[in-house]
C-alpha cells in the first residue's frame, strides 16, 4: 500500500552525483544484472566461498587522527591475500564521523557509495548534520558512528592508476561518434584497450589488480569492524554497494546488526554475466529518457517548451545537427572548463541527466539552449556528471572502477562475445545505446587472473533480515533487480520507490527516510510490499517554476 508523499529533499548534486550517480556510472560502464537463476546456471555449479587456509590475526587497535569537525582518520593494515594473511599488507584509509549523541550512541555504521570506485571517505566527510543534502539524517548521524572505508583499489587505498595525466587528457578530448557501437572503430578501442591494461601493470602490481574483489572488501571490511573493537556492524549500501554488503552478510552473518541495500544489484549476473548485466544497464538508461520525453510532452509548451511538443523529433534533430556542426563552449568559472558539445557528448550529459529527476529541469534548459546556439549548460552537466559517471572525474574513477569489476567478473577473453553483446545492444536502436557497446573490452584483455574469485550464491543466510529499497525506474539498477535481490536474500523485505533516481536514501522524501532509519536504528523494517510515493519529477527549468518578480 502506498504511503503519504512526501516532499523529496533537495539533493545535494554535487556528492550525490559523485556517490550516486557514480551508481549511473555503472550506466556508462557497467554495473547491474537481472534474472540471477538463469546466470548460475549459465555459470555452472555455484563455487563455495573461499576460504583462508590460515587464521587471519586480529588487527591493532585503530589509531585515529583527528582531520576534521567531529571526523577521525587512520589506516589499517590488511593482508594482500588472505590465504596468506602473514605475508605482504596494504594500507586501507578509514574515515568516521563521530555520533553527534555519543550518549545514544549504538556502533558502527559502515557505508559504501557504491561505483565500484566511489571513495567511502569522502561521503563520510561530507555529513553535515544541519544539512538537508547531508547523505545520512542526523538521527542515524547521532546513532551511529559512520566509518567509510576505502576499498582497496579506491581513493586513498592505493586508487588503481592505469593511464599518464596526458593519456587521461586525450582520452577526455576525444573525438566520439555516437553512430559507431562504442563511439568509435573497434579497432582503435581495442588499441585503447590494450594501452589501459598494460598501463594498469605499469602502475600496480599483478598481485595488487589480481586481489580487488569485493570478497577481499568484505574482508578487509572485517578487518577494520575488528580493529575498531566491534562485535558487529551496521551497513548501508549503494548500487555497487549492494554487492559488498550481501558478500558481507554471506562471509560474515554473526557479524551483522542492521543492513540496508539501496538501487540494489543482481549479485548473480554480477558475478557470472556481466555482459548481459551491462546490456540491462543499457535498456535502464533508455527507459530513463524516455520517461523524460513522456513528461516533457505530457507537460506542454508551456512548461516544456523543447521540441514544441515533440520532444524526440527535436532531440534526434539536435544530436545529428551537433554532430555536423559542435558548438564551442568559453570556459565559465565555477561552471565549465570550456571546450566543444557535440552530438556524442551531448548524449553523454542527457544520459547522466535523465536518470536523476532533480536534474530534469537542468536537462530541459540545456537541451534548449543547445537550439539556440549555447552549449554552456549541457557542457556543464558533462563536466558535472558524465566526466565521472559516477561522481567524481570519469578520469580518476574509471581505473578503480575497471579494476574491481575484472578482478570480480568471469574471463571476457572471447572478442566474439563482446560483438555479440554490441550487436544486441544496437539492434534496438536506442539513442543512448552507443555508449555501452563494449564497455567491458578492458576486461577482455585485463591482465591478470583472479583464481579464486567467488562465484557462489550471495543469500546472507543467518544474518538479520535486511531492507531492500528498490525504485520503479532507476537509470542503473532496474526494479526487477531488487525483486530478485529479495528472493535471493534469505530474509529480506522490499522497499519500493515509485518515479525516477538513482538510489532512494536522502534523496525520495520522509517515507523512504523513515523505513531506513528505523531499520539502521531500531531494526524495525517495514511491511514487504510497502510503497513510497514521491513528488512527481517535473522538466520544467527553475526560471519557470520561480515566482514573480523573483
Amino acid at each position: 500500500m502506498p504511503l503519504s508523499p512526501g516532499q523529496a529533499r533537495p539533493s545535494p548534486i554535487p556528492l550525490r552525483i559523485a556517490a550516486v550517480l557514480a551508481a549511473a556510472a555503472l550506466a556508462l560502464t557497467g554495473c547491474a544484472g537481472g534474472a540471477g537463476a538463469a546466470a548460475t546456471a549459465a555459470a555452472g555449479s555455484p563455487a563455495e566461498p573461499p576460504v583462508p587456509t590460515t587464521h587471519v590475526p586480529t588487527p591493532d587497535p585503530i589509531e585515529w587522527e583527528e582531520c576534521g569537525q567531529d571526523l577521525d582518520c587512520a589506516t589499517v593494515e590488511v593482508p594482500l591475500e588472505y590465504t596468506d594473511p602473514a605475508g605482504e599488507q596494504i594500507p586501507l584509509a578509514v574515515t568516521r564521523h563521530r555520533a553527534t549523541g555519543p550518549e545514544q550512541r549504538i556502533g558502527s555504521l559502515f557505508i559504501n557509495p557504491g561505483g565500484p570506485g566511489v571513495p567511502a571517505t569522502e561521503m563520510v566527510r561530507s555529513i553535515d548534520p544541519d544539512s538537508a543534502t547531508s547523505p545520512f539524517s542526523p538521527d542515524v548521524v547521532a546513532r551511529f558512528d559512520v566509518v567509510g572505508m576505502d576499498p582497496r583499489g579506491v581513493g586513498e587505498s592505493g586508487a588503481v592508476r592505469c593511464l599518464t595525466d596526458e593519456q587521461r587528457a586525450e582520452q577526455a578530448a576525444e573525438d566520439r561518434d555516437p553512430n559507431i557501437p562504442g563511439g568509435k572503430r573497434f579497432g582503435k578501442l581495442l588499441a585503447d584497450a590494450k594501452t589501459f591494461t598494460e598501463g594498469c601493470l605499469d602502475h600496480q602490481s599483478p598481485q595488487f589488480l589480481a586481489s580487488l574483489s569485493t570478497d577481499n572488501v568484505a574482508r578487509d571490511l572485517d578487518q577494520v569492524r575488528a580493529a575498531l573493537g566491534e562485535e558487529q556492524i551496521t551497513f548501508y549500501g549503494a548500487s555497487y554497494g549492494t554487492v559488498v554488503g550481501p558478500m558481507y552478510a554471506t562471509l560474515f552473518p554473526e557479524r551483522v546488526r542492521q543492513m540496508v541495500i539501496d538501487a540494489p544489484v543482481d549479485t548473480s549476473l554480477w558475478l557470472n554475466d556481466p555482459l548481459r548485466l551491462l546490456d540491462e544497464v543499457a535498456v535502464s538508461n533508455e527507459e530513463t529518457l524516455d520517461a523524460w520525453f513522456e513528461t516533457c510532452r505530457a507537460e506542454g509548451v508551456d512548461v516544456c517548451p523543447f521540441g514544441d511538443g515533440d520532444p524526440e523529433a527535436a532531440f534526434d534533430a539536435l544530436i545529428t545537427e551537433l554532430e555536423a556542426e559542435p558548438l564551442q563552449v568559453p570556459p565559465t568559472e565555477g561552471l565549465t572548463p570550456g571546450g566543444t558539445l557535440d552530438g556524442a557528448m551531448t548524449l553523454e550529459s542527457v544520459r547522466a541527466a535523465a536518470g536523476n529527476r532533480n536534474l530534469w529541469p537542468l536537462l530541459t534548459a540545456g537541451l534548449a539552449a543547445a537550439q539556440q546556439g549555447n552549449g554552456t549548460p549541457l557542457h556543464y552537466l558533462v563536466s558535472m556528471v558524465t566526466v565521472a559517471p559516477f561522481g567524481g572525474p570519469f578520469a580518476t574513477l574509471q581505473e578503480p572502477h575497471t579494476g574491481v569489476r575484472c578482478a570480480d567478473w568471469p574471463a571476457l577473453d572471447k572478442l566474439s562475445e563482446h560483438h555479440a553483446a554490441a550487436k544486441r545492444i544496437t539492434a534496438r536502436d536506442d539513442r543512448l545505446g552507443s555508449r555501452a557497446a563494449y564497455s567491458a573490452l578492458n576486461c577482455a584483455l585485463w591482465p591478470v587472473e583472479n583464481e579464486d574469485r567467488f562465484t557462489g550464491e550471495l543469500t546472507g543466510a543467518g544474518a538479520p533480515p535486511i531492507l531492500v529499497v528498490g525504485g520503479r525506474l532507476d537509470n542503473v539498477s532496474p526494479y526487477h533487480w531488487a525483486q530478485t535481490m529479495t528472493e535471493r536474500l534469505e530474509d529480506a523485505v522490499l522497499l519500493t520507490r515509485e518515479g525516477v533516481a538513482h538510489t532512494s536514501y536522502r534523496t525520495s522524501g520522509p517515507c523512504i527516510d523513515d523505513a531506513v532509519d528505523a531499520a539502521l536504528i531500531d531494526g524495525v523494517l517495514p511491511a514487504d510490499g510497502t510503497v513510497c510515493d514521491v513528488a512527481p519529477a517535473t522538466t520544467r527549468p527553475p526560471s519557470a517554476s520561480a515566482g514573480a518578480g523573483e
